[in-house]
């Protein structure tokens, strides 16, 4: 299994960063990768996307409702107590403006990757494959309000 380096990571790492801070108002502080199995508590949201192109694989975006709550909040503009349809939409659109943003820098470094829509899961899950191994990205709002793990099962393709 091909594993990643800084040249895949820091798209998805700068694009995540950005939109946290222009889309939910908060700094974010990087810690240390980790390869980690994807698993998640009963009280998670996951944001799955695929990737496809030049790179291929899935990321996955793990927060806890809480931290969910907290995002849809400062996304909608207005205070969101449980992941409803339209949370869950909101949710799902972070997860987009991420690997949007990601797809820019990979095209601007030279990479063409397509995503696939986003899909949201909420509970008790994990994910494996024997694609790529995964990498996890813990990142912690400065603030305090909660934290993200940004997930990444991806390979560049030859």
């Amino acid at each position: 299994m091909a594993t990643l380096n800084a040249e895949h990571i820091n798209p998805f790492l700068m694009a995540a960063k950005k939109v946290l801070q222009d889309m939910c108002f908060v700094d974010v502080a990087i810690q240390k990768p980790i390869l980690k199995e994807a698993k998640f508590d009963h009280d998670n949201w996951v944001i799955i996307i695929g990737v496809t192109g030049e790179m291929r694989g899935q990321v996955l975006i793990g927060m806890t409702e809480e931290t969910a709550c907290a995002i849809a909040s400062k996304m909608c503009m207005m205070e969101v107590k449980t992941i409803d349809d339209f949370a869950s939409s909101a949710i799902g659109e972070l997860g987009n403006m991420i690997m949007g943003n990601a797809a820019i820098v990979f095209s601007s470094n030279g990479v063409g990757i397509d995503i696939t829509p986003p899909t949201l899961s909420h509970g008790e899950v994990s994910f494996t494959n024997n694609f790529a191994k995964t990498l996890c990205v813990p990142m912690v709002f400065a603030d305090g309000s909660g934290s993200i793990d940004l997930f990444l099962a991806l390979r560049q393709e030859d």
